[in-house]
């Protein structure tokens, strides 16, 4: 178990744009950052033995341009992946966040840094409307192998994405409930079936966030870090008197998680 608060490396690179809001949402919640440029712990891995959580968060990572976190992803599978495998394995956490989540599966952290991607059984595309959809949303954790978050809790939470589509066959999907990798879902305020808007991007299942078998990597379309004050949500003056936003909660979870290790 670490001797002082756990530390998080935020792992940023071109295009990378919410990397201070979630320094500020993971101190906010108890642990100590580092951002670092991509091309920095290439040069110098050691440094993920100094963290013992490693975040890759929003942002629209090389524009973009050949598909969302591809870039990112297949840079970190080339020059990284033995680090990372021992990075997991040896009892570390992975946060993924909107772009991160997208790094993730292309990476394939989440289905195992072992399976081809010419085998991976999960995508991210476009949004089923075909434009950006920037937005407040309804969550809902799921009882999953990321146990360090609560199950059953529903909270607010904006989206920010373009390529936010999950897509899997059904077979996948009951392998992926099976094995409690299924994090968080959309819902509806009333706690009905989401449909577009509370449904942004259509995702197959209404999954918005999977993790890793292991419950220690998590990847999720919506960004917590946008809700952590209880400014930060459009309607704050409208709701009861609250100390934080809901986002802060997953934070917080994340590094009392890391934290017991």
């Amino acid at each position: 178990m670490p001797s002082q608060a756990p530390k998080a490396l935020i792992l940023r690179t071109l295009g990378t744009n919410c990397e201070d809001e979630t320094a500020f949402a993971l101190e906010a919640a108890g642990a100590t950052t580092e951002v670092v440029h991509l091309n920095r712990l290439i040069e110098k891995p050691g440094l993920l033995e100094t963290a013992q959580i490693l975040v890759v968060p929003g942002g629209f990572s090389y524009g973009d341009d050949v598909a969302a976190g591809r870039i990112f992803g297949q840079r970190l599978r080339h020059a990284l992946q033995a680090q990372l495998a021992a990075f997991i394995d040896g009892g570390g956490y992975v946060l993924g966040i909107c772009n991160g989540f997208q790094v993730l599966v292309e990476l394939g952290l989440l289905e195992g840094l072992h399976v081809p991607a010419s085998e991976r059984q999960v995508a991210l595309t476009d949004n089923e409307s075909d434009r950006y959809e920037c937005r407040w949303v309804t969550l809902e954790n799921q009882n999953s192998a990321a146990s360090w978050i609560e199950p059953g809790t529903v909270w607010p939470c904006p989206v920010a994405h373009a390529e936010g589509k999950l897509v899997a066959t059904p077979e996948t999907v009951q392998a992926l409930e099976e094995r409690g990798q299924i994090a968080l879902r959309y819902t509806s305020a009333d706690g009905s079936a989401p449909e577009y808007p509370e449904l942004p991007n259509g995702s197959v299942g209404a999954i918005a966030g999977l993790c890793d078998a292991t419950g220690r990597v998590l990847g999720l379309m919506p960004h917590p870090e946008r809700n952590v004050t209880p400014w930060h949500h459009p309607r704050w003056t409208r709701l009861p008197s609250r100390d934080e936003g809901e986002g802060l909660a997953l934070f917080r979870g994340l590094v009392a998680a890391a934290a017991r290790a």
